[in-house]
């Protein structure tokens, strides 16, 4: 009877395991985290393991839509490689002082000098940014000059504070602008600004420190588009450019992800940017509460919570919007009447990247919980601005600890929206709790119903609520303006190298608080009004307009595109259908000019064709044309230059002949004279750095009446003509 009972309890014990195993299925396959997560996840490729994404691994977050994460908690963004390069440097460094055994003291005849790069003078919030800063740099030591394209309003900012302006020609080659050798670094400011690579790339300038802020998303989405049509020129020629650069800057840590086709190890993020103010004084100037929500299906006495959250998918993020919705549960007793004439609650999800399992499991738990059908929706992140405009409060119900404050909640406590999230680091860094905003405990998201019910009282919200989202907005203005300023003027003592003659700046330790606080709002007071309100699709559209006609370049020997054509709209298909035709049109022609009779000649006319390309190939000997131009003139002045960034500054007269310090970079078609050739010693880029243009004298005294024929010699650098000085 024992065993019998005992045999009976163990059946018992088996089928309840049975059951509780088929119950979590079943809730396992409606109310997962990982239902979000149907796209693979990124991996950087290994070269690019050593620049700190993740913890020891190389998988990386993707932002909402254009991926999923399956373990996202923690992850981290390190430049691990720029970070490793400048403490090397800094080893160096101080190994040559302690080798020399006393201290190094600067004499400095001029301050370091900088170069602003702007597509355009536009007020949006990169201006804002990059007036603050550089009214920073300037009390700091550093001499400024602003380049643009485009001239606009923010032209008369920069004035006021001192810094001029240049605008770019678009009617001739970018090389013939500018001598960037004259300044210590450059600062090139939005994907706008890329033409100014065009001499950038080329020598001499390819030394020049450049740091490059992108803070667009156009061209990331553009990638696929390009992937897809098969445009690998215009792929490469963004990866050149973004190698070029020394540093490339992101105001945040999702553009890293989004631009990772095109990172070679220098990304380095700065958080912190206007942006977000900028988003909400448009919703302020203008009033777009009645028609925003009608187009969100909402009353006008509707009582509107707004879940925003993280911009990655990651494993759990279904859970926590599910815990969030729990919680605000008994706020419902408040709004018992289901009236569309009465005031309901309302709960609009801000989400990127939706599935129809999500959809469907959220829309479940919210009749479970006692939302009404719709009272719980998804809104697209297109729509950001207007839910954050027309919301009573924002909760942010994401958990994943992340590096820097969302711009998100930024923008809500900007618009006076009372913020109430979890008590992450990186929250808690800027939210204190009861003064700014509300926090909860992230490991007991229950505690949230506790905190909403002390600021929503009788379906409003309370006086306690809004005395903390006034106090909020009053905060969110100038958040993060100190972090991003420092981070800027610790980029440029890691990034350049200032020559002895130049006076030391002030270091980001040394900089003055009050300077670092805010932004320069006064300055925009004027001209913020004129804010581009479609900048997205204006990038999209300059974007086609720049690499439609970088894919439309022909030219072999052109070194800098032409900017000034018009562009104009066509399939990508039906271009490379014609490219492909006229290759096959020119491969027929070359059959058929190889298989019709040439004509031979005699043995004289063949003797004298050989004996003219021998001396063509003849460096050392000078054309015919400039050599009869030269006949009877008693001066013949030359001009030292080095890489194809400089022949826009050479003349073309008889009178000056050009003499190249390197074999490489020699312009075609001219009786340039090959320094290297005369003087070996050039050829090794140490002594070339060390003897400059002194180079070229030496190269050319050697055996000089093989090559100089005149009575008077003379040299003239290529930078006079650059600056303009005859």
């Amino acid at each position: 009877r024992f065993v019998l009972v005992d045999k009976v309890d163990f059946l018992q014990w088996i089928g309840t395991a049975a059951a509780f195993f088929l119950v979590t299925i079943l809730v396992y396959t409606f109310l997962p985290g990982s239902v979000v997560v149907e796209n693979p996840t990124m991996r950087l490729p290994s070269r690019r393991a050593s620049g700190g994404w993740g913890r020891g691994g190389t998988e990386a977050v993707l932002p909402r839509g254009l991926g999923g994460l399956e373990n996202g908690e923690g992850l981290t963004f390190e430049p691990t490689r720029l970070r490793d390069k400048w403490a090397r440097e800094r080893s160096q460094d101080a190994q040559s002082v302690a080798e020399l055994g006393r201290p190094v003291k600067r004499v400095g005849a001029r301050k370091p000098r900088l170069a602003l790069v702007f597509g355009d003078l536009s007020p949006d919030a990169m201006q804002l940014q990059m007036i603050s800063v550089a009214s920073v740099l300037e009390a700091m030591g550093y001499e400024m000059k602003v380049f643009s394209f485009e001239d606009g309003p923010c032209s008369s900012i920069w004035s006021t504070i001192g810094i001029p302006v240049e605008i770019l020609p678009v009617d001739t080659k970018l090389l013939t602008s500018m001598d960037w050798l004259d300044y210590d670094g450059m600062l090139v400011n939005s994907i706008e600004a890329r033409p100014v690579f065009s001499s950038l790339l080329q020598e001499p300038f390819k030394s020049v420190p450049v740091i490059w802020t992108v803070h667009e998303t156009s061209l990331a989405h553009c990638i696929r588009e390009y992937k897809s049509s098969g445009m690998t020129q215009i792929l490469g020629g963004w990866q050149e450019v973004f190698s070029r650069a020394n540093v490339i800057v992101f105001p945040n840590y999702i553009l890293p992800v989004m631009y990772a086709a095109f990172d070679s190890g220098n990304y380095f993020v700065i958080p912190g940017s206007p942006a977000p103010a900028f988003q909400a004084d448009r919703f302020i100037a203008k009033n777009y509460d009645k028609d925003v929500r009608i187009s969100l299906s909402l009353g006008p006495r509707d009582f509107v919570i707004a879940m925003v959250g993280s911009q990655f998918s990651y494993d759990g993020l279904l859970m926590e919007e599910a815990l969030v919705l729990q919680a605000v549960g008994p706020l419902l007793q408040q709004y018992p009447s289901e009236n569309s004439t009465q005031t309901e609650l309302k709960v609009r999800i801000l989400t990127g990247n939706q599935t129809d399992k999500h959809r469907i499991a959220l829309e479940a738990i919210a009749l479970n919980v006692g939302f009404s059908r719709g009272a719980v929706e998804h809104v697209a992140v297109e729509d950001t601005d207007n839910l954050l405009a027309i919301a009573n409060l924002v909760i942010y119900c994401s958990c994943l600890d992340e590096q820097s404050f969302p711009s998100v909640l930024v923008e809500a406590m900007i618009l006076e929206k009372l913020v109430i999230a979890p008590d992450l680091g990186m929250i808690t860094k800027y939210i204190d709790d009861g003064i700014n905003g509300l926090l909860f405990p992230r490991k007991n998201i229950a505690m949230l119903s506790q905190v909403l019910l002390q600021v929503v009282s009788n379906g409003e919200l309370s006086d306690l609520g809004k005395n903390i989202a006034s106090v909020g907005k009053a905060r969110a203005k100038d958040l993060m303006a100190s972090e991003a300023i420092e981070g800027y003027a610790v980029l440029l003592e890691n990034v350049i190298k200032f020559p002895s003659e130049t006076l030391t700046p002030l270091t980001a330790g040394e900089i003055p608080l009050p300077l670092k606080q805010e932004w320069k709002w006064h300055l925009f007071e004027d001209v913020k009004h004129l804010y581009n309100v479609n900048e997205s699709l204006a990038d999209c559209k300059m974007l086609k307009k720049m690499d439609w006609h970088r894919n439309r370049k022909n030219d072999p020997h052109s070194i800098t595109p032409k900017i000034d054509e018009t562009f104009s709209a066509i399939a990508w298909k039906e271009e490379r259908a014609n490219r492909i035709m006229s290759a096959k049109m020119k491969l027929e022609e070359e059959y058929l000019k190889e298989r019709s009779d040439q004509p031979r000649g005699t043995w004289e006319e063949v003797y004298r064709n050989v004996k003219r390309v021998d001396r063509m190939k003849n460096e050392l000997h000078e054309r015919d044309e400039k050599e009869l131009e030269r006949t009877g003139q008693p001066l013949c002045i030359y001009e030292p230059f080095y890489g194809e960034g400089t022949w826009p500054f050479l003349h073309q007269s008889s009178l000056y002949r050009g003499i190249g310090l390197s074999s490489k970079g020699r312009r075609f078609g001219a009786d340039d004279i090959d320094a290297s050739s005369r003087l070996p010693l050039l050829n090794s880029g140490y002594y070339r750095d060390i003897l400059g243009e002194f180079g070229a004298f030496f190269a050319l005294a050697n055996r000089i009446d093989r090559i100089h024929k005149n009575s008077w010699i003379g040299f003239q650098s290529w930078r006079v003509t650059a600056r303009k000085v005859e």
